[in-house]
């Protein structure tokens, strides 16, 4: 059965069940916190199951994208080595949000699997939850009596509660889980050992394909549980596994949901699948790790060097290294797959065809550039090697190079042992645990339980038409961490105070109590659909109203940026053209950062017509129109541009000024006039195809034009103010451009008169003609004439030293013939002779550089070296 069959037949079964099906939802998180990517079916879900929502649907069924590769969740060193773990993979899952619980979850689980898809009940097991005295919770018997009806009992498996209680994470709602395996040995082995006796033994083919999680319980901050209002049902089966099973294979990289990527690999790269393990593990891996990054970039997320950015780029670094040590490609090849890709999941994920130019983009660019970063660290690799006096490497130097270079420790182990050298594996170990527990403290938060103070079914956001309002506290909580302390988290009833989202900061302000004390809310973020204010203090009496203050200074600054990022949305579009597209933003009170889709810099021309029309539109004082919570389609029909990588309700707020036309949830100014000017700052190139505009508006900008008539204030004086300034500065370049020719022709002149005098200075020590002397010369300078000094010399040692600006330069040259024959290293001998300069230095072999504060000591460097010469 073909893999879009299979998810099609599993969506419509459940459908037939009053199950609503939906959208996957994207990959990357934009509006919580608490996790970077989508790592389970059951996230887009969370507000339903906290009670933070009430969905629209009790009953609904979906397959959503997923990527696990960091957290508790970390599968990523796994990938490739085995035949079923995976960076990105599809989890299918019906879902019941207090609507029916474990009768019809397991009924229906059986009935897809026997008898829609007909796999044998014979090569099925099931597991359900022991029960644990810690928690005090007794064995799922309802479970176990409901399958009791529908399997032998020998095929009913007891789990722990590592295996069969599933908990969203340290806090919050949690429960017990029945999962599903299956036995896909042939009938010879399992005539050997029973199925059940592998069951989640990590064993490649008996592999469970689907957990029924039944939410009935709350982990509350103290350990304990408590009983949950409503229950609800949460499952999820690996799709890459079903496939697996429903085509009669005994690994999810023979699917047909991976042999048209492996296909490809092996015609590109020239390789063959199945007849070599360290290349099958290669094309195992880049065939995952091209889903992981594919999705992730076509829902919005850029590599880069931090955050969810740094784990994309990350993935591709590994595919890149695979490829580039195991399958020998030393160009971009990996790009190249993102056409097959899409054309095998772009109809059930159409993000994939939409954004395939840029996907493959992108991945083209960061491909070239960590080959070149692979070539570099090769180069550092072979210097770090040269230097060791040992055979033994050192761990801390292994560590630098994978820290600072991103060069990766196999390659560099595998390196080190062609050229008969070993790692000092446990010093590189020690390095990557400080790291580690230096990251981990810079992360570590701790929440205490919600202290609920008043029920209320949904806070209200009110903050399009008011900045102060009266508000009670629904509910409040401490977190603590080692970055900013304790802080306390506080839900409102309702409130104008606008989370952070879709690019815009969160709002400043304050809490006005009865008594005319103030706390101060210091920002203002989403989290699985509740608005929390976040303080450093509690409110004295946390039972009365409060009045909530937007700061609505820093609030109208930023909606003033907000509304120009609509505007240069229109302006790059008509200007550039339609195929730009945003790909990301970011809107302060200070300014705005806006990335764009175009294939070239842009022209100084084309960013002051950018900067006319934006600031046309202003003076035009073009009115602010909304329409809240319209359909989506008749928003699009109206001409509303949809952000790619944002998900989207039934309902949307439809924004417009003029003839640009968006859908945003962000705040606005009511009037185009009050950004005052547009300024764009800079622009540059994020990615591949990605470029970015910063600039200003309002309060910054009329700073910023101030500054900028300051300066030209001074610049004026300086000049002896000049009827015409710029001719005036011209003049000044023209003369500096002569002055510079001249001092370059006395440079030589001198270079030459100095070779001269130091050719009659070179003394023969034993068949070596040397020289070591103090000259008036700079490091580039030093270093042309130690050049024409070894070109006419095949046996030369010199060490030249200068003083400038008060610090000290050496400089060391010898000929190849006498590395080779003597086996000196200027590299290593620069350093030794920097010492006595107080500094340090090094180069390759037959030149090196050392730099120092202590000019003192270069009489003693210089003696040093004819020491060696000697062999003293």
């Amino acid at each position: 059965m073909k893999s879009t069959l299979l998810r099609r037949q599993f969506l419509e079964f459940f459908e037939s069940k009053s199950h609503a099906i939906v959208n996957s939802a994207p990959i990357v998180l934009k509006d919580d916190p608490t996790l970077m990517f989508t790592n389970a079916g059951m996230n887009p879900f969370k507000s339903y199951f906290l009670g933070n929502s009430t969905p629209k649907e009790t009953r609904v069924t979906d397959t959503q994208k997923c990527l696990r590769v960091s957290g508790k969740h970390n599968d990523l060193e796994e990938v490739g080595k085995d035949t079923y773990h995976h960076t990105m993979f599809e989890m299918l899952g019906n879902w019941s949000f207090g609507n029916y619980f474990k009768k019809e979850a397991i009924d229906w689980a059986w009935e897809f699997l026997t008898d829609v898809l007909e796999i044998s009940k014979d090569n099925l097991y099931v597991t359900i939850f022991e029960g644990d005295k810690a928690d005090g919770l007794q064995k799922d018997t309802e479970a176990y009596d409901l399958w009791k009806a529908l399997v032998n009992e020998d095929k009913i498996l007891l789990g722990d509660k590592k295996d069969n209680f599933w908990e969203m994470g340290d806090q919050g709602p949690c429960g017990p889980a029945s999962e599903i395996h299956v036995d896909l040995r042939s009938a010879e082995e399992k005539a050997k050992i029973p199925g059940k006796d592998l069951v989640n033994r990590d064993h490649p083919q008996v592999v469970e394909i689907w957990n029924l999680v039944f939410i009935q319980y709350n982990r509350k901050a103290d350990g304990s549980l408590e009983s949950l209002p409503a229950k609800h049902i949460d499952t999820g089966m690996g799709f890459e596994r079903l496939c697996m099973v429903m085509q009669g294979k005994t690994s999810n990289y023979d699917t047909d949901v991976f042999t048209p990527l492996i296909r490809e690999i092996e015609t590109i790269t020239g390789t063959t699948y199945g007849k070599n393990e360290e290349i099958d593990i290669a094309i195992r891996v880049i065939s995952d790790h091209i889903r992981a990054v594919a999705f992730a970039i076509a829902d919005g997320q850029l590599p880069s060097n931090t955050g969810a950015g740094y784990v994309i780029r990350r993935i591709l670094r590994r595919a890149i290294r695979y490829g580039f040590t195991f399958l020998d490609t030393q160009t971009p090849f990996i790009y190249k797959l993102v056409d097959v890709l899409s054309k095998q999941m772009g109809e059930a994920f159409p993000e994939l065809i939409s954004q395939k130019n840029l996907c493959e983009n992108v991945i083209h660019e960061e491909e070239k550039s960590f080959l070149k970063t692979l070539e570099q660290g090769l180069g550092l690799l072979d210097s770090i090697v040269n230097q060791s006096s040992s055979k033994t490497i050192s761990g801390q130097k292994a560590f630098e190079l994978y820290d600072t270079f991103g060069f990766p420790i196999d390659l560099t182990t595998l390196i080190l042992s062609e050229k008969g050298y070993k790692l000092d594996q446990k010093g590189f170990e020690e390095e990557l645990q400080k790291q580690k527990q230096r990251s981990k403290a810079a992360a570590q938060t701790s929440s205490s339980d919600w202290v609920v103070l008043k029920t209320d079914d949904q806070e209200e956001f009110i903050g399009y038409d008011y900045t102060e309002a009266n508000v009670s506290i629904t509910k409040y909580r401490k977190v603590t961490s080692k970055k900013e302390g304790e802080l306390y988290q506080l839900v409102f009833n309702l409130t104008p105070f606008y989370p952070e989202g879709g690019g815009q900061v969160g709002d400043k302000g304050y809490l006005e109590t009865p008594n005319g004390d103030t706390v101060f809310v210091i920002d203002t973020k989403k989290e699985n659909n509740q608005i929390i204010h976040i303080t450093k203090s509690l409110p004295k009496d946390l039972q009365k109203d409060f009045k909530a203050v937007v700061d609505v200074n820093q609030r109208q600054r930023t909606a003033s940026n907000h509304t120009a990022t609509h505007l240069l949305h229109q302006a790059l579009r008509s200007i550039l053209g339609k195929h730009v597209e945003q790909k990301g933003s970011m809107v302060h009170s200070g300014y705005l950062r806006f990335d764009f889709s175009h294939f070239s810099k842009l022209t100084q021309e084309e960013l002051q017509a950018i900067e006319n029309f934006v600031n046309a539109r202003i003076k035009e004082n073009l009115s602010f129109e909304e329409e809240r919570n319209i359909p989506y389609a008749v928003a699009i029909d109206k001409g509303a541009i949809a952000l790619f990588g944002e998900k989207y309700g039934d309902t949307v707020r439809f924004v417009k000024f003029g003839n640009s036309k968006e859908l945003c949830g962000g705040t606005h100014v009511e009037n185009t006039s009050q950004l005052w000017h547009f300024i764009i700052k800079n622009e540059a190139s994020v990615a591949s195809g990605i470029r970015r505009i910063e600039a200003i508006t309002s309060d910054a900008a009329k700073e910023f034009l101030t500054k900028e008539s300051e300066v030209l204030s001074q610049v004026k004086s300086i000049l002896n103010q000049p009827q015409d300034i710029l001719k005036s500065v011209e003049s000044l370049q023209e003369e500096n451009t002569s002055l510079k020719k001249e001092i370059e022709q006395l440079n030589v002149l001198k270079l030459k008169q100095v070779k001269t005098e130091l050719q009659s200075q070179l003394k023969d020590i034993n068949g070596i003609q040397f020289l070591a002397h103090q000259v008036n010369l700079d490091a580039n300078a030093m270093k042309d004439l130690a050049f024409q000094l070894g070109g006419e010399h095949h046996d030369l040692f010199v060490v030249l030293a200068s003083k400038q600006n008060g610090k000290a330069l050496l400089a060391c040259y010898i000929s190849k013939a006498l590395v080779e024959s003597k086996g000196w290293n200027a590299g290593k001998i620069i350093k030794y002779l920097g010492k006595h300069i107080q500094g340090g230095g090094g180069g390759q072999a037959f030149f090196a550089t050392a730099g120092g504060k202590n000019p003192e000591g270069i009489s003693q460097a210089l003696a040093e070296a004819k020491a060696i010469v000697e062999g003293k």
